[in-house]
């Protein structure tokens, strides 16, 4: 019975996870990835090789890391300077507590914009910025659901193995 309600509880964590890709309030492949230890503890461990988990948990913590590196690292590649760098920073937080959760793009956006008027920059400059923000995060999106996606994939193919 503890077998039916751990596989039960994690293919609702792959259904969360891939939700959480596109959600900011949910963290995507973390949550796939503890739905495949729920199942691997249902199944006795065998699932997966060693290895597989290694890249599981590997490909887990980088897009972690990505989530946070691209939509900064965008900015700097669209202009950015410190203050619109920190501008996005800080509007990412206030925007993900006051306006969730789409608070989390639209308030580094905003922020990177703030930050680089602060700074001197002129509008279309500033503007550049947000944007930079903007791709980074689109970009950090689509490579969770691609994690995502490929945690869902062994999860089931586990499942009806």
């Amino acid at each position: 019975m503890l077998n039916v309600i751990l596989i039960i509880a994690g293919a609702i964590l792959q259904l969360l996870g891939l939700a959480g890709c596109i959600l900011p309030v949910l963290a995507g492949p973390p949550l796939n990835f503890v739905g495949l230890l729920l199942l691997g503890q249902a199944r006795g461990w065998k699932i997966f090789s060693p290895s597989l988990w290694l890249v599981l948990v590997g490909l887990t913590l980088v897009t972690v890391i990505l989530d946070y590196v691209l939509p900064i690292t965008g900015a700097r590649k669209y202009g950015s300077t410190k203050w619109g760098t920190w501008g996005a920073f800080l509007g990412m937080l206030l925007g993900v507590f006051f306006f969730p959760p789409l608070g989390l793009i639209f308030g580094a956006f905003i922020g990177a914009v703030i930050g680089e008027l602060l700074a001197g920059k002129k509008d279309r400059e500033a503007m550049r910025a947000g944007w930079g923000v903007f791709v980074g995060y689109f970009i950090s999106m689509l490579l969770k659901l691609v994690a995502s996606g490929v945690m869902t994939f062994f999860f089931v193919r586990a499942l009806l193995a």
